[in-house]
């Protein structure tokens, strides 16, 4: 499996929004929960957890939104406010990391999530991976563990 280089680059679907990377994410997983089924209109969505220092906005100004999750924590989402596309979500007050769309990576074709979160919340005709939880993980080591055994970076 060759190896991703950094950094990753990334954007809105209308191109107003434009971000980089400059560090690995800390990992990958599927979050089923209801919020971020009706911020995607799906069943759910993709994340990249990355320490929000790595992350930066080369072009635009996103529009920011906040919002109580299903785990009871204050969040604010970046979004383009041209297109609507979600770029990250974070937690309020910052815990240093954010929750990166793995769907607006320019290249997406090494992103593998590595587990599913909020299953209590997850469509029936959903096959989950084996690493799974029902609701916020309490521990999200055994995640970040199955994400650097990819050895994507």
């Amino acid at each position: 499996m060759a190896k991703v280089s950094l950094p990753q680059l990334g954007g809105c679907h209308c191109g107003a929004l434009r971000y980089e990377l400059s560090a690995a994410p800390m990992m990958i997983y599927n979050c089923h929960c209801s919020n971020c089924q009706k911020i995607t209109g799906s069943a759910f969505v993709v994340s990249a957890t990355t320490p929000e220092a790595a992350f930066k906005f080369t072009r635009g100004e996103p529009k920011k939104i906040e919002w109580m999750s299903d785990a009871g924590n204050q969040r604010f989402g970046y979004f383009c406010g041209d297109c609507g596309s979600r770029i990250a979500h974070g937690q309020a007050p910052s815990i240093g990391f954010l929750s990166l769309r793995a769907g607006t990576f320019d290249d997406t074709s090494w992103v593998q999530p590595v587990g599913d979160i909020w299953m209590k919340s997850a469509q029936k005709w959903v096959r989950p991976l084996a690493l799974q939880t029902e609701g916020q993980p309490k521990d999200y080591g055994p995640f970040v563990e199955a994400y650097r055994a990819q050895e994507r970076f």
